[in-house]
């Protein structure tokens, strides 16, 4: 299915948790500015999970730290939950994202002298909390992403899909609106690729968590509801679930 890069909205029925309006970004680079994202608009619904495909430079990261409140729009409107991040001042924009979203890194951004438990702890250290709610809020992130069993050892004593299942029960601790991964699956053999993929999406299926996620993989892309992509930055098509399967089952036929 082919939409323009307009017309990306969900029903009136299914409100949607992110409303991007005419969302821009421009930065200068010497003398020359540049604009990795174009007055774009875009809704996602709660419980979506999407995936944001397209080539090197065509605004894909931009879009993602815009929505996880890492960087600034320069233009536009950014509605999450029915608040504006893009009118937040900047310590209110770090307060929101410590509450609303969960970050995975494609390099997992472990710190190596903690523990897997110490690592999935660091952001409840912003809230305020009790020892004992940290310590139950940690073992269940552990418990979800099956990684219980290595909670006191090193990054360095862990392979890598072990790793980035530390990193996202990291970013799960706080029980965030939006998870959000950047080329989470780029450093993992193929096999750990699919593992965390199938964790992410039951995050999204049992917990009904909102899962955004930039990916050159197209295996990757496949387990998400919806495959956006963008070109220059600008939303260019969309491509359903559903419209892929029927796509796949036409070409078996």
């Amino acid at each position: 299915m082919t939409t323009s890069d307009t017309n990306h909205r969900p029903s009136p029925s299914s409100p949607p948790l992110i409303q991007c309006r005419r969302l821009t970004k421009t930065y200068k680079k010497g003398d020359n500015t540049i604009t990795p994202l174009q007055e774009l608009d875009l809704d996602v619904p709660a419980g979506d999970f999407l995936a944001l495909m397209g080539p090197s430079g065509s605004g894909k990261t931009t879009l993602l730290n815009l929505i996880a409140g890492i960087d600034r729009p320069s233009g536009g409107e950014l509605i999450i939950g029915g608040t504006n991040i893009a009118s937040l001042s900047r310590s209110k924009l770090a307060d929101w994202r410590s509450t609303h979203v969960g970050y995975v890194f494609q390099l997992y951004n472990l710190v190596p002298v903690l523990t897997a438990y110490e690592n999935v702890e660091l952001p409840l250290l912003l809230h305020r909390l009790s020892a004992k709610d940290r310590h139950e809020k940690v073992q269940t992130a552990l418990q979800l992403v099956g990684i219980a069993d290595r909670y006191d050892h090193y990054p360095r004593q862990l392979s890598g899909g072990q790793e980035q299942r530390v990193a996202i029960a990291r970013a799960i601790v706080t029980d965030p609106t939006i998870i959000v991964g950047d080329e989470p699956t780029g450093d993992l053999d193929q096999e750990s690729a699919a593992a965390i993929m199938d964790l992410m999406t039951r995050l999204c299926d049992d917990l009904g968590k909102t899962l955004i996620l930039v990916t050159h993989d197209a295996k990757s892309a496949a387990y998400a509801k919806r495959t956006l992509h963008l070109e220059k930055g600008r939303l260019v098509e969309a491509q359903t679930l559903t419209a892929r399967r029927a796509a796949h089952q036409l070409q078996e036929s």
